[in-house]
């Protein structure tokens, strides 16, 4: 039997969209041992609910959290309404806020007229209220109206939920639509795909089949060509699809061959419902299409306003290398300028080039210029980055505050939506954005819905790593588009003869490679077989750690999950060198996975209320069993670099073991030490800007374990299929 709470609804704290609740709960009854000291007690509750109702007794399935900003809480999954029973009971209900301008004396009344089963009595026959001496015609049509609406409710609720849909998803359809739910159902399902996140078209797929809808049902159809673009955007990176490649998908995906008049007439009518885009024959998701030209707009009017001209711009600059001890080169210097005067400007190299440094020099001759303190320059400044990790690292270089930019935009997990918006947006005036490849279409365009037209835009990043993981190709097409003033750092800063890292990462991005099989004091490659990665992987690890080094000062990055050499056999094993186990250390098994106490983990997806991010590294530093823990449960405490955060084993699908991770998700992170497989074993992955963007995480040591013939053929691997973006052609419009 599922975990309840059974108990009365007291009132709501908060209430969101689509009937979201936060509210307050008294506790009657348990099947969950953990929460037995809760009985006769109020606690939180969450989820999503339809008019809930403070005289009714109700069972609520769900599980216990421990939310690190609200405490204690009860996330509920589903519910199940317990109808009034009794005298007191029904009087209470038919006096509540449901039924409006009915107290306790007309509920009375009505209960020692129609008796203790008065509900059904009613439903049954409005003319049975009618008998209520001293109850007008107009109140007893009230009251059976609104009874009515309320069992409707319910059993609308109860019928989706026999059609397949989970319960969150059928409030969430039931809130949405209310009294309608039964026409849109009828009408066409597939709108649901539309009006609702989080259900997908091939969820309501599977229940049109119970709703008898035929497989080349034009609803259908339309629906599924929706579907199969954004599916074929997030494959590609693409930001549109061209008719062929729709095409061909539909039929493979339904299995037929459909025919061409009713492709197009869909096609049509998506276009005429304004769902989708055709623009010199390629077809957009409307959303996406809308984001182009809004970043494009954005620019556009950032290029032709009025530029600042500052006289002395070069003495600043000269002021500021004689207090920080440094000597800009005059690509640098340009950097600077460049920035500080035009509106947008792009900054673009590879490691070494001393972007961080320019970054840091914009940030205290902006404060120089205007003549501001710390204090008064963060309401002007602001720093951004796609991660955690590359915000922390703006932040140290910089001495100046920085955060990712989901954060600065006050995302909501649950709703997808950002709280900086064009309706609310932000007014610092300098934004500088880190690690700009990263980001794809959707967020740029978020970002620039976010800010005002009174700023400063520098956008840093490195032409050559690889793209976002999202749709789009900003920073390549901000380059390519040449309207953008554009600084393209060449000279290595580090160009001592001890700093061979940013030579080999120059040499790769040219095809040019010399002598990388010779050891360095900051390289070496260790030359094996596949057959022998681990071996030597494991063997230079514990060299490492019996120099010092440990886990936190290194990061292991491969290509593939996959096979024997892939990064979750690998984490497996390297668990068991940097933290093996031990008495004293506490364990948790999730699936196959053992978590311990002392390991390193990585965090999967952004949760923005715990302060924690996509790629964020954190170790975990203790492990609390049920007694010991504030939920009851046994979990995981992990330290992100000062950030504690609790995890529940229902949270365990956010992070992973991160002795070894992806070079993808590495991307905007440096560590000490990289050590890198290269193998015949990752072949299909094997790519000039995947090698590029892996040994450019390294900061001041790199190794590289494999076979000299696969990283020579990575090297020369520059095929990479292209991005299918429009912004640029946008871009182009806009000189």
């Amino acid at each position: 039997m599922k975990n309840y709470i059974k108990g009365n609804y007291t009132h709501n704290i908060y209430e969101g969209d689509n009937g979201f609740v936060i509210g307050l709960f008294k506790v009657k009854e348990t099947n969950d041992e953990e929460l037995r000291s809760y009985i006769n007690r109020t606690i939180t509750f969450k989820g999503i609910f339809d008019n809930l109702n403070k005289s009714e007794m109700y069972y609520f399935y769900g599980t216990s959290i421990n939310h690190p900003k609200y405490g204690f809480q009860y996330d509920v999954s589903e519910y199940e309404r317990i109808k009034p029973e009794g005298k007191d009971g029904i009087i209470a209900f038919l006096s509540s806020k449901l039924f409006k301008g009915v107290g306790e004396k007309l509920a009375l009344k009505i209960v020692n007229k129609l008796g203790e089963n008065a509900l059904e009595k009613i439903l049954e026959d409005r003319n049975n209220l009618y008998q209520v001496k001293g109850l007008k015609k107009e109140k007893a049509d009230s009251i059976y109206d609104t009874l009515v609406k309320y069992e409707e409710s319910h059993a609308t609720i109860v019928y989706l939920t026999d059609l397949g849909f989970n319960m969150r998803d059928a409030l969430s359809i039931y809130n949405y639509y209310k009294s309608n739910t039964m026409t849109i159902l009828n009408h066409n399902p597939y709108k649901i795909i539309d009006d609702i996140d989080d259900i997908n078209f091939n969820k309501v797929d599977e229940i049109s089949i119970k709703l008898n809808i035929d497989s080349l049902d034009k609803r259908r159809v339309s629906a599924c060509i929706i579907y199969l673009i954004k599916e074929l955007n997030f494959e590609n990176g693409d930001t549109y699809s061209l008719y062929e490649e729709i095409y061909e998908r539909i039929n493979k995906y339904l299995n037929i061959e459909l025919d061409e008049v009713l492709f197009n007439e869909c096609l049509e009518e998506l276009e005429a419902d304004l769902k989708i885009v055709i623009d010199d024959n390629k077809y957009f998701i409307t959303d996406v299409y809308d984001a182009e030209v809004n970043i494009a707009n954005k620019i556009r009017y950032l290029i032709h306003k009025e530029k600042d001209n500052y006289k002395n711009i070069d003495k600043y600059i000269n002021e500021l290398e004689d207090n920080l001890n440094i000597t800009y080169n005059d690509e640098q210097k340009e950097a600077i300028k460049t920035s500080l005067e035009n509106n947008i400007t792009i900054i673009t190299g590879g490691p070494g080039t001393g972007k961080t440094t320019i970054i840091k020099a914009i940030v205290e001759l902006y404060k120089k210029i205007r003549g501001f303190n710390q204090d008064k320059a963060s309401n002007y400044i602001e720093l951004l980055a796609p991660t955690g990790r590359a915000s922390k690292r703006m932040m140290e270089s910089t001495n100046f505050p920085a955060q990712t930019i989901h954060r600065f935009l006050k995302w909501n997990k649950d709703s997808n939506e950002f709280g900086i918006n064009e309706f609310n947006p932000d007014y610092h005036h300098l934004i500088i954005i880190d690690e700009v490849s990263m980001i794809d279409n959707s967020l740029m365009d978020n970002l620039f819905r976010g800010l005002t037209n009174n700023i400063k835009l520098v956008l840093v990043g490195d032409y050559n790593q690889l793209p976002s993981v999202g749709p789009g190709n900003i920073l390549k097409d901000l380059i390519e588009s040449n309207c953008i003033p554009t600084v393209h750092l060449d000279n290595l800063y580090r160009q001592d003869k001890e700093s061979y890292i940013p030579i080999l990462a120059k040499e790769i991005r040219e095809n040019n490679l010399s002598d990388y099989l010779t050891g360095r004091e900051d390289y070496r490659f260790v030359n094996c077989s596949k057959t022998s990665i681990i071996a030597n992987i494991v063997d230079i690890c514990k060299m490492c750690i019996n120099k010092g080094y440990d886990y936190k000062r290194i990061q292991i990055m491969a290509p593939m999950y996959a096979g024997i050499n892939g990064i979750d056999n690998l984490n497996k094993i390297l668990q068991n060198i940097f933290n093996p186990y031990s008495l004293d250390k506490k364990e948790l098994k999730y699936g196959d996975i053992i978590y311990r106490e002392n390991d390193k983990v990585l965090q999967l997806v952004n949760l923005p209320d715990d302060n924690v991010f996509n790629g964020d590294i954190g170790t975990i530093i203790k492990i609390e069993m049920p007694n010991e823990s504030s939920s009851g449960k046994k979990e995981l405490v992990i330290d992100f670099d000062g950030n504690i955060v609790h995890y529940e084993p229902k949270d365990l699908i956010n992070i992973r073991h991160g002795f070894i991770m992806s070079i993808h998700k590495a991307q905007g992170s440096e560590f000490e030490l990289v050590i890198m497989p290269i193998c015949s074993s990752y072949k299909r992955m094997l790519y000039r800007k995947l090698i590029y963007t892996g040994i450019t995480r390294a900061k001041k040591k790199l190794i590289l374990i494999g076979e000299p013939e696969s990283f020579s053929y990575s090297v020369e691997n520059s095929i990479e299929k292209p991005r299918k973006t429009n912004l640029l052609n946008k871009l182009h419009k806009t000189k």
